[in-house]
């Protein structure tokens, strides 16, 4: 071999340790690649610590609203055990010193409690089923029929909806007492069997049914009440079901239209009897405090049984 070859060969080799002796990897320090994955992992570790802080936070506050909202519910369950001393006591005491289980059954001694239930059922039932079939049925022919004047017709009966429900109290008043309905079941129902707000909600609905149905229906033969009874009402199942919920939450709460076309306690609904029980001097706060969680132990059990068809059909026509 000659001399220039070995001096060559020996550069190659020479160049090669120094490089090596330059490299981190292999000068004894630490390596590039593994300090950054420590600093990813250090940023991951802070991002997951502060959502978890923010979830903390948010979940503080949400119970913070959640506790103040059932405030009230919890204040009036106390009050119905309580006695009416305990309850007129400053400062407010939080919890009886004998619970006081005789109040909710010394209800049906203050008030006609089962006929006034009996009562409020029935204009409810009354009320939602009227509210059903002709909310339904004039929903669907503004909604897919085309006859004139439906642009004005419709202006005006929505505009009954900007208008306050005092105004009609006379009116109102006047035909049911030349109907002889005083005092009655139907004179309290025939006011609130139809709505124009139930009927803009079931509008919204079937205005965002496919058109397509339809023309298969017609199609198939069907005329316009077996397309809207067979086809199209199936499918607004969640626009029915929000008008039940809103329907009978109005009608189950109704004050002032019974308190006007009632004078006799049997005639009368809850919501006039729990009024009554307010004495002109003094009141009887547990007994009125047991009366109405009694009166709304139905319409909280079937709200919270129906909560998840409401949000869906309140969500669905738009009405937030």
């Amino acid at each position: 071999m000659s001399e220039s070859m070995l001096s060559t060969k020996s550069g190659v080799e020479s160049r090669r340790i120094g490089a090596a002796e330059t490299s981190p990897s292999h000068a004894g320090g630490k390596p590039s690649g593994p300090s950054v994955r420590e600093g990813t992992g250090r940023g991951t570790k802070g991002t997951k610590g502060g959502k978890q802080g923010s979830n903390v936070l948010a979940h503080c506050v949400l119970s913070i609203g959640g506790l103040a909202m059932i405030s009230p519910l919890l204040y009036q369950i106390v009050m119905s055990l309580s006695t009416n001393a305990e309850v007129q006591s400053t400062p407010p005491t939080l919890w009886p010193g004998i619970v006081q289980w005789h109040n909710f059954a010394d209800v049906f001694t203050s008030m006609n409690f089962g006929s006034q239930l009996w009562v409020t059922v029935a204009i409810t039932v009354i009320r939602v089923i009227g509210q059903v079939l002709l909310c339904s049925m004039a929903g669907y022919a503004f909604a897919r029929m085309q006859f004139r004047f439906k642009g004005p017709i419709l202006a005006i009966v929505l505009s009954i909806i900007m208008v306050p429900s005092q105004l009609f109290l006379i009116p109102q008043y006047q035909i049911i007492q030349n109907l002889g309905w005083l005092n009655s079941i139907a004179g309290i129902v025939a006011p609130g069997i139809f709505s124009a707000f139930g009927l803009f909600l079931m509008r919204q609905f079937f205005m965002g049914l496919p058109d397509e149905l339809e023309d298969a229906a017609r199609l198939d033969g069907a005329n316009p009440f077996q397309i809207f009874f067979r086809v199209m009402l199936p499918l607004a199942a969640n626009g029915l079901w929000a008008l039940v919920i809103i329907t009978v939450l109005w009608s189950w709460n109704d004050l002032l239209w019974p308190l006007v076309v009632t004078s006799t306690a049997n005639a009368a609904p809850l919501s006039v009897g729990l009024s009554n029980l307010q004495g002109e001097h003094a009141n009887n706060y547990p007994i009125l405090m047991a009366a109405s969680l009694m009166a709304m132990a139905p319409i909280l059990i079937m709200f919270l049984l129906m909560q998840k068809r409401v949000m869906a059909g309140i969500g669905r026509s738009g009405l937030k």
